[in-house]
């Protein structure tokens, strides 16, 4: 798990939100609120976000990118191609973050290990989280999706609500990207 952060991925209806809160931490101090840690890759047509160290998601961005150009956009093949060499690569190994990606079909979690992670549907849509507060914006955005009428960026809005309130390493400034 990652201090500092809670990225959430909510898909509801054919909409598809990708949340951030603005919180930036170096050890106990918070050094930003601000910092959008959710953006649009290939000209628009797919959400990423990160947890962990911030210069390690940019490097990861720029590489998921270019896996995405290689493989026609295709997000399920640039997925699996980013992990592998995520997981391969000496230097890469070496990287702290956890990824979000989505399209309007997939979302899926990567990470250093190897691990491309397709989260299960839930009812009345989908849902995945990163992050220090990712259980709480999870368990809140899945009672939301199971509970209420809400639209997809209203779930993200009052999951990421929750978790700034519970976990001291996410905050309220929130950031959205929307398919």
């Amino acid at each position: 798990m990652f201090h500092g952060t809670t990225v959430l991925c909510v898909r509801r209806e054919g909409s598809v939100v990708l949340a951030g809160d603005g919180q930036v931490t170096l050890d106990k101090t918070v050094m930003k609120s601000t910092a959008k840690k959710v953006r649009r890759l290939a000209e628009g047509q797919v959400l990423a976000g990160f947890a962990g160290a911030t210069a390690d998601a940019f490097q990861l961005f720029e590489l998921f990118e270019k896996k995405l150009k290689e493989h026609a956009r295709s997000l399920p093949r640039a997925a699996v191609e980013l992990a592998k060499q995520w997981r391969t690569d000496r230097f890469l190994r070496r990287l702290e973050a956890l990824l979000i990606v989505a399209d309007r079909e997939h979302t899926f979690v990567l990470s250093g290990a190897g691990d491309v992670i397709e989260p299960d549907v839930v009812p009345g849509g989908g849902v995945a989280a990163v992050g220090s507060g990712a259980p709480y914006a999870l368990a809140a955005a899945r009672a939301l999706l199971a509970h209420s009428q809400l639209p997809a960026r209203a779930v993200a809005e009052e999951a990421m609500k929750l978790a700034a309130e519970i976990c001291i390493y996410t905050n309220d400034r929130l950031s959205f990207e929307e398919l």
